[in-house]
């Protein structure tokens, strides 16, 4: 039996299915261009959709030379119903999450829980209809993240723990993480948690 890659599987998939949209981590995207049946495979793409992990700009050529038009890097936590901003990334772009997404406020507030300035680096807060109710059985924890919107009466927003910045285009920086978290292929890894097993193993 001729056992397929994982991603020729998938490029198979697009192949058979006549698939038009696909959204999925980069590292996936990486993948498919490793061979060529994921090259040609991605030829039929009409609307590519990146999240989970950060976009990278040699990456985001690539893809856009392969499918011949714009890719949209998305970015948003599960807490957040996923995705919560959105940027169309053109083959000279510089690579930002963009600005919020319909019925979603982005906040970017300091250690008070003030607006930063344009330029400032802060804590990347979100508001809006797709913020969740909080963690099941956790209620510490989301007390924590899940706080009274200081701008709006009978909302919540939800702090993310990334850092970012507004740029003078309106459009928001990605900075990385105020805490050790890590995500590998779409995964969050909690550095440690690791740690803390390390240093329990005899």
């Amino acid at each position: 039996i001729n056992k397929l890659t994982e991603e020729e599987s998938i490029a198979q998939l697009i192949n058979d299915h006549k698939v038009t949209h696909i959204q999925s981590t980069p590292s996936l995207y990486e993948e498919l261009l490793l061979n060529h049946e994921g090259r040609e495979a991605l030829k039929n793409i009409k609307t590519l959709l990146v999240g989970g992990e950060a976009l990278k700009k040699s990456l985001a050529q690539k893809l856009i030379g392969q499918v011949g038009t714009s890719i949209h890097n998305m970015y948003g936590p599960t807490e957040t119903t996923i995705w919560s901003s959105i940027k169309t990334v053109g083959v000279d772009d510089d690579i930002n999450i963009g600005t919020p997404i319909v019925n979603t406020k982005i906040y970017v507030l300091d250690i008070n829980n003030q607006l930063c300035p344009v330029g400032v680096s802060g804590e990347l807060c979100i508001g809006g209809d797709g913020v969740s109710l909080g963690y099941l059985n956790k209620e510490e924890l989301t007390k924590e993240r899940f706080i009274d919107n200081p701008f709006e009466e009978n909302q919540k927003i939800y702090k993310t723990g990334d850092l970012a910045r507004w740029l003078p285009n309106g459009e928001l920086q990605y900075l990385g993480r105020l805490d050790s978290q890590v995500k590998i292929k779409g995964y969050r890894i909690e550095l440690k948690e690791i740690e803390n097993v390390f240093l329990d193993h005899e």
